[in-house]
């Protein structure tokens, strides 16, 4: 994720016209900040991150003031703040003063392409501010649709009816949200998600977005209509990323951000949806986030591989190579690579396992390959098809992963 909050994020809501809460950043003046609590009564002070930070709230990072003098205090506390998002530290840079938004209800709102359908997918639920993965089905409308046909109002005014949507916020909502489909198909975007949607008080409530999350595929020209500064790219890399990201072509990607270099899962993730839900699913005993989708070439492939178990194989009781059913990457290539670079490292931890769920082209065949190999290495392995679950093997390496550390610590 390259996006988070509003600093940046209300430049991608003003591209399609979708009201966000206006924001003043770090250099807002005292007349500015004054004028917009003249105007709204409160206003919200929040650190500005870059990256994947989020849970400001939940770590008593978001301030609502009702004074100069108390904004004023906060933009001096949280300029520079440092909080831990499990082993990642987050450091801020900068503060933004947001429009207080009176609301009498929230909403979540994203959108992000399913690795089972390879359609696009809206989750939309009727309370805002939450954890996703905390509520139960029936609180949420996860809608997957046609991407030639577009997210509709129709799909939108369905999914809120089933949510028990008040009636009074169904037709703003069905009229504004269809903007955030334009933002995603257009602008090369992997992900948008809006958390909280505020249906602003008045005549008419208006849906206004308080928070914005965005990642975008940098291989995808489109994301470069949008005009964002360079720094929401810029990233403060380690050895490991460094090394993988030079090896960036026009052909597949290397995309990888090191989220727990203690983990014990060693994950090669292809394409955006895997990357979404194995870095979700696995949290910090993944040792990085990745995703090497767009059907790279062996060599590639096999360099990715080599730096990967150079840096983390030692430490690792699984390698996992996880994805959806591919439209174009060759299997068998990327298991060759990634198995052979294997067999050149095993060395370094000959009581890894490897677990692998994939489709695609010469899906069987690589999977023949792989079988070969790790058995002549005496490697244990478990190899899923297309047809199965993502979560499921994803749960499956967590279940496998948590018994290999209870027999370390047992032997």
């Amino acid at each position: 994720m390259q996006l988070t909050g509003l600093k940046y994020g209300r430049l991608l809501m003003d591209v399609v016209d979708f009201p966000v809460a206006k924001t003043l950043t770090e250099d807002a003046t005292k007349e500015e900040i004054e004028a917009m609590l003249k105007e709204s009564g409160k206003v919200v002070v929040k650190p500005s991150f870059t990256g994947s930070a989020g849970k400001k709230g939940k770590a008593g990072l978001v301030k609502i003031v009702d004074s100069y003098a108390a904004a004023d205090a906060a933009r001096q506390e949280l300029f520079f703040a440092k909080y831990k998002q499990g082993n990642t530290e987050h450091k801020a840079k900068g503060v933004t003063f947001e429009e207080f938004v009176a609301s009498d209800a929230e909403m979540y709102f994203s959108i992000t392409t399913s690795t089972v359908t390879r359609k696009p997918v809206m989750l939309l639920i009727v309370e805002g501010g939450v954890e996703v993965e905390d509520l139960p089905p029936e609180k949420k409308a996860i809608v997957p649709f046609d991407p030639l046909e577009g997210l509709k109002g129709f799909h939108i005014n369905d999914a809120l009816i089933k949510l028990g949507c008040p009636k009074a916020f169904i037709s703003p909502l069905v009229q504004q949200l269809p903007k955030l489909w334009d933002l995603y198909n257009n602008y090369g975007l992997t992900m948008i998600e809006i958390n909280p949607i505020r249906m602003k008080k008045g005549k008419r409530p208006m849906p206004v977005a308080c928070d914005v999350k965005a990642a975008f595929d940098q291989d995808d020209p489109a994301h470069t209509r949008i005009k964002l500064p360079p720094e929401v790219f810029a990233t403060e890399l380690t050895d490991f990323e460094r090394e993988i990201n030079q090896l960036r072509t026009y052909q597949g990607q290397s995309d990888v951000v090191e989220i727990n270099p203690k983990g014990t899962i060693l994950p090669f993730m292809f394409g955006g949806g895997a990357n979404s839900a194995a870095t979700e699913v696995l949290g910090d005993r993944a040792i990085f986030s990745s995703d090497f989708g767009g059907n790279p070439p062996y060599q590639k492939m096999k360099e990715i591989a080599d730096i990967s178990y150079r840096h983390f194989l030692k430490q690792a009781n699984i390698v996992s190579i996880i994805g959806g059913k591919a439209n174009n990457t060759d299997i068998f290539v990327t298991f060759k690579a990634m198995l052979d670079a294997l067999r050149e490292n095993i060395k370094l931890n000959p009581n890894v396992h490897v677990v692998i769920g994939r489709g695609g082209p010469q899906v069987v065949q690589g999977m023949i390959y792989a079988r070969d190999l790790l058995d002549s290495l005496k490697v244990p392995y478990r190899m899923f098809g297309f047809d199965s679950s993502m979560i499921g093997v994803l749960n499956y390496t967590l279940e496998l992963d948590a018994w290999l550390e209870s027999k370390k610590k047992k032997g």
